[in-house]
């Protein structure tokens, strides 16, 4: 009697692995269409709010309005705009962005890694490069007609505030020089720098 209630045990766990792997499962919570959708309502509406640092900054003191910054926790720590808030875009839900942003109507300002020059390290900019050129002819004149490709986190940031219900987002669309006196950073990084003494200049 053992015998038999482990033979059908073994057998249900063996239909149960064998229906899982079969195909069993519905498709993942995934739409190429739903983003498709979405990137042509946002093209026209991202056209009319991308802003200078001037009109960055100055709408940053402004009430109602916040900065995000959406990169890693890693980056953001470094380095970051002084008074930003963060969230990775990597945890973006309704809940998440609802506990930074609880209010729709709030000016969300963004910007990342693509629009700081001066600091590789820290703001290292997001590009795809062409693919290594082959020995062939034809494949080296194509390779040389190719252009890099900018992958900003601000199109998909944008995208998803959209998305999500945030429809008053303003982008810094400007590249801007990281020793520009008119914008200050904080974090572990610009923390040290500030509280480095000022090299002695040589007479």
């Amino acid at each position: 009697m053992k015998m038999i209630l482990l033979t059908a045990t073994l057998l249900g766990l063996a239909a149960g692995t064998s229906s899982a792997q079969g195909g069993d499962y519905p498709k993942a919570k995934v739409s190429f269409d739903d983003f498709k959708g979405l990137v042509a309502q946002v093209e026209a509406h991202r056209a009319e709010r991308l802003v200078d640092l001037d009109t960055f900054l100055k709408m940053s003191q402004e009430e109602g309005t916040i900065i995000l910054d959406s990169r890693s926790d890693f980056r953001f720590e470094r380095i970051h705009v002084r008074g930003a808030k963060h969230l990775a875009f990597t945890d973006f839900t309704q809940d998440t962005l609802a506990r930074v942003i609880p209010d729709f109507d709030t000016r969300v300002l963004i910007y990342c890694n693509n629009n700081f020059n001066g600091n590789e390290t820290d703001f290292p900019t997001k590009v795809a490069l062409p693919r290594p050129i082959s020995n062939k002819t034809a494949a080296r004149q194509f390779a040389a007609q190719a252009k890099p490709l900018m992958m900003a986190l601000n199109i998909p940031t944008y995208v998803n505030l959209y998305g999500y219900g945030y429809r008053n987002v303003y982008e810094l669309h400007e590249l801007v020089d990281v020793s520009d006196p008119r914008i200050a950073f904080e974090g572990t990084v610009a923390d040290q720098q500030l509280a480095a003494p000022a090299t002695p200049v040589a007479k």
